[in-house]
């Protein structure tokens, strides 16, 4: 099982290479296109800022790669708005994988604090990344940009408005949430995601 994790200028990659270890797989970090292409799945991970992080992409050529990709891809937070259309943080075109736009959170009152930060409930789950979870768990966020409800969204959480805490369209997954920082939960649902490379793999082979 070949699990690749993107290398870009994002952060927070360490903690997702760290939970693929403790299920016993040993990720590569890489921005080799070869070795992003060979992978039996793809992990987009980070933390950081829209606009930087599509300047890199697209200087080291892996904005074409990632839309490319045909293996399951996973991507995380920041991944998970890359993979959009546009964000509105800088004003960023980004991979277009989901034709949808990700907005900045607006504050409706002085509770509402941005970035919204801590653990959160799913709800609407519908993708096998969610295989076998309990009903409502509770995951772990931060962000202050989220993806609108769409015909992608395979889960949803509630801050201010309900949003797409996951979408899915044919190969790719997202979560806005950190599943490598969401526990038991968070481990149920990495190990799905190698449950499905493992499967594609399969029919490829096949």
């Amino acid at each position: 099982m070949e699990i690749a994790v993107v290398k870009y200028n994002a952060g927070n990659v360490r903690s997702v290479l760290n939970a693929f270890r403790r299920l016993g797989v040993e990720p590569c970090l890489t921005d080799s296109p070869e070795l992003l292409r060979r992978a039996d799945g793809v992990v987009f991970p980070g933390q950081g800022e829209a606009f930087g992080a599509m300047e890199y992409l697209h200087a080291h050529g892996l904005d074409e790669l990632i839309r490319s990709l045909r293996q399951p891809v996973l991507g995380i937070c920041i991944g998970q708005q890359l993979l959009c259309r546009h964000s509105e943080e800088g004003d960023t075109p980004c991979l277009g994988v989901f034709d949808v736009d990700v907005r900045r959170f607006v504050p409706k009152s002085h509770s509402d604090k941005i970035p919204s930060m801590g653990w959160n409930k799913l709800s609407g789950m519908r993708s096998p990344l969610f295989k076998a979870l309990p009903a409502d768990p509770y995951v772990y966020f931060v962000h202050s940009y989220y993806v609108p409800v769409c015909e992608w969204t395979a889960a949803e959480a509630d801050y201010i408005h309900p949003y797409s805490a996951s979408l899915q369209k044919d190969n790719f997954f997202a979560t806005q949430f950190h599943p490598e920082k969401s526990g038991r939960v968070g481990e149920l649902i990495l190990r799905n995601f190698l449950d499905i490379a493992r499967e594609s793999s399969k029919s490829i082979e096949i």
